[in-house]
């Protein structure tokens, strides 16, 4: 969201809502070569890099999730991790077909993607691979 590379490890600090209000707040994990952070908690995919830009310039988050804030909102978070798989310079762009606005996956959405966007859907999916190593590495 910021200009963090694909494959950075956010140790959050911070949930925030899409107006920058905090949700949750603490010390982080700890988790060794991840980076303090911010993740902003939405309820929907945003792959739209001029929103992501925006929302970063509103909030100041480095990364957007779909799942902390409703674990913020139990009280019961603790902290939570992410790795960047995805920025507006290298969004998820067709791959984005694979998952439902609430972040289901659409296996059909995957297949028309990767037969319509090949190159695009295959970056696409290196960089979430990229990512997955960065957090296995972090662990």
């Amino acid at each position: 969201m910021n200009g963090s590379p694909i494959g950075t490890v956010i140790d959050a600090t911070r949930v925030v809502d899409e107006q920058g209000a905090v949700l949750w707040e603490g010390d982080g994990l700890g988790l060794a070569g991840a980076r303090a952070g911010t993740i902003l908690a939405m309820s929907r995919l945003v792959d739209d890099p001029a929103e992501l830009r925006r929302l970063h310039e509103r909030t100041g988050a480095d990364a957007v999730d779909m799942e902390s804030g409703v674990l913020a909102a139990t009280g019961r978070l603790r902290g939570c991790v992410r790795a960047i798989s995805d920025t507006p310079a290298e969004p998820l762009g067709p791959l984005a077909q694979a998952v439902t606005p609430d972040g289901r996956p659409r296996p059909l959405g995957f297949l028309k993607a990767l037969a319509t966007h090949p190159t695009g859907t295959l970056q696409a999916l290196g960089n979430v691979r990229r990512a997955l190593k960065a957090l296995e590495a972090a662990r």
